[in-house]
């Protein structure tokens, strides 16, 4: 009674301990749950638990046991050997560490939960194939082959996983990085998936690539050449950014370097975070609106304008917090075998781990911060508009006022063209947000409330509305949108502001102060395919990667497109089945997207490398 339920409400958007689950194999798993039994048999509740984890054990062998007999019965002698061995022990081989990945992975998908990542797939699977490559087991064609089927095999069944839209399923996983040690992790598998990834291209895995100012470019070179499929990924994380700020809150520095992202970015450490990463959205633009209409009917100063946007920020998160204050979530028996503490401490999943913190995403911070630039810079400073007549054209949706829209459009401050004055408002709503976020110490489950700049599906459902949503839906706003347009996704100029190319978004958002806003959020830009043209093309694009690392930025999406291919996608479906966009955080199939979506895809503003 009285308890909040997350999403669907099972335990959802975590990543395993997959090298543990793999080199242990399900009988070490079990192994250690019955010597967790006989030491906690005065506890009940531990008992009830780990007797359901090792039912839960008992019934994935038999599963795999029951996949070797058939085998065997059709003649398929190898794959009879493979489930002999695994996943019960550990793998012999990497085709039996990708065998048993699969497996694992899909019976925790199809068992109730959704949004599973793979995790930090090169530093986990090299050891099994580092091993076959030196015994001669495999060569690099056979390898890149099995690791082709493995990719291939994730597209199975995924639309059975539940998301907001067709290929929302979370299958992401990440490469490259630092070791927990600090040394550099990358290895041969990390520049395989990459290869793989653009000679499969399909949507999943949704692959993620970790990187630093100092990243090979070599490295960076076969990354662009996966953008330039127009698969909307890879997506770059900043190790020299997303670390720090893992440390600054709370996490240990062997954690922090071992990160890996949920299904669309969050930051989150496979096997030890029971973390929801996705509580909700503040609404920048509503927050700014509100203070905005407020303010100038109250005749603020602007200095009052903004004190009512950092009070609304607040109420926002406290909202949201109050909310899951009182989480349940449901047991997970076959989940917490993958998980680092369950079995050996006799308590469920759901009962928490080593880190227990929510996400808060800040969405839609370009029009918000655009909006209150164009009421600084025009009300306040050159007194070219007065209130009345701004809070006539916002009430109106802007009918009769044509020419001041244009004015905000096309005159005003704006975020992505490296303005003083939008961004340093852009700024400061980002640090009222973690302002408002570090107000809580204890989440309700021991964790923190970590503040984010991504917008997931915000951009859309902050506009237009979504059943269900706590989120207030914002009309027209002061930077000259109107009523139902969409907001900019994830870090993005607003929508239909011409920037002065990628390196002006960047000085922009470069500004936010990333340890402090450390639930992830990428800046997203969408690339001409005309700039993939010819290597020395592909290399710029590579360089410009680099740029973003060296500016201190956190998260990047590059997504590649054709504005006429996406038309003629919309209008003629059948000629384009197998075109892939991002969508937000995952990449999906165009033609399977709702037509909102479609939309707000066709109208992102695109950009050229000179």
């Amino acid at each position: 009674k009285n308890r909040t339920l997350h999403e669907l409400g099972p335990i959802n958007n975590i990543c395993p301990d997959w090298p543990m689950a793999l080199s242990q194999g399900l009988l070490g798993r079990r192994k250690v749950a019955l010597e967790s039994r006989n030491r906690l048999a005065h506890d009940p509740e531990a008992v009830v638990f780990l007797d359901c984890a090792i039912e839960t054990i008992d019934s994935v062998l038999d599963l795999a046991a029951r996949y070797a007999t058939t085998a065997r019965q059709i003649g398929q002698f190898e794959i009879a050997r493979i489930f002999e061995n695994v996943p019960a022990r550990c793998p012999r081989s990497f085709r039996e560490a990708l065998q048993s990945l699969r497996l694992l992975h899909a019976v925790v998908c199809f068992s109730g939960h959704y949004q599973v990542g793979l995790g930090r797939f090169d530093q986990y699977m090299w050891p099994y194939l580092q091993k076959d490559l030196k015994t001669s087991i495999l060569d690099m064609d056979s390898a890149e082959e099995l690791l082709a089927e493995f990719f291939i095999s994730l597209n199975k069944d995924s639309d059975l996983f539940p998301g907001v839209q067709p290929g929302d399923n979370g299958q992401t996983l990440i490469v490259g990085g630092v070791k927990p040690d600090g040394s550099d992790g990358c290895n041969e598998l990390t520049r395989m998936v990459l290869r793989v990834g653009e000679d499969v291209a399909m949507i999943d895995p949704k692959i993620n690539l970790r990187i630093t100012s100092n990243t090979d470019l070599d490295l960076l070179f076969l990354a662009t050449k996966l953008t330039k499929k127009g698969l909307g990924f890879p997506q770059y994380s900043n190790d020299d950014v997303a670390i720090p700020a893992l440390v600054s809150h709370g996490y240990d520095l062997e954690d922090a370097r071992d990160y890996t992202v949920a299904a669309c970015w969050e930051f989150i450490i496979p096997g030890k975070g029971m973390e929801i990463v996705n509580i909700g959205a503040v609404s920048f633009p509503a927050a700014a609106d509100k203070a905005i209409r407020e303010g100038l009917a109250a005749h603020d100063n602007f200095a009052g304008i903004m004190k009512r946007v950092s009070s609304n920020i607040h109420d926002q998160v406290e909202n949201l917090a109050n909310a899951y204050s009182f989480l349940l979530l449901p047991p997970a028996p076959f989940f917490s075998v993958l998980m680092d503490g369950p079995l050996e401490q006799g308590r469920d999943l759901s009962k928490g781990l080593k880190y227990n913190n929510f996400g808060i995403h800040g969405a839609c911070s370009a029009n918000a911060s655009d909006g209150l630039a164009a009421v600084k810079q025009f009300v306040f400073i050159d007194k070219s508009v007065n209130s009345s007549q701004l809070l006539d054209a916002l009430n109106s949706n802007y009918e009769r006022h044509d020419s001041l829209r244009l004015k905000l459009i096309n005159e005003g401050p704006k975020v992505g063209k490296n303005s003083d004055l939008a961004d340093k408002i852009l700024v400061d709503l980002f640090n009222d947000f973690a302002d408002a976020c570090e107000a809580y110490e204890d989440n309700g489950r021991g964790g923190i409330i970590r503040p984010g700049s991504g917008s997931a599906m915000y951009y859309m459902w902050l506009a237009r509305g979504n059943p269900g949503m706590r989120e207030p839906i914002v009309g027209a706003t002061a930077d000259g949108r109107n009523n139902g347009d969409f907001f900019s996704a994830n870090l993005a100029p607003s929508p239909g502001i011409h920037a002065d190319g990628p390196i002006s978004i960047f000085q922009s958002f470069s500004k936010i102060d990333y340890h402090r806003i450390c639930n992830g959020g990428p800046i997203t830009i969408e690339l001409s395919d005309s700039v993939f043209r010819n290597p020395e093309s592909i290399r710029k694009v590579a360089l410009l990667v680099r740029t973003f690392a060296q500016l201190g930025c956190q998260q990047l999406q590059l997504n590649s497109l054709n504005a006429e291919t996406l038309i003629d996608a919309k209008a003629h479906p059948e000629r384009h089945m197998n075109l892939i966009v991002r969508v937000w955080g995952w990449s999906g199939y165009f033609c399977e997207l709702a037509p909102e979506y479609q939309d707000q895809i066709i109208n992102r503003s695109l950009y050229g490398i000179n």
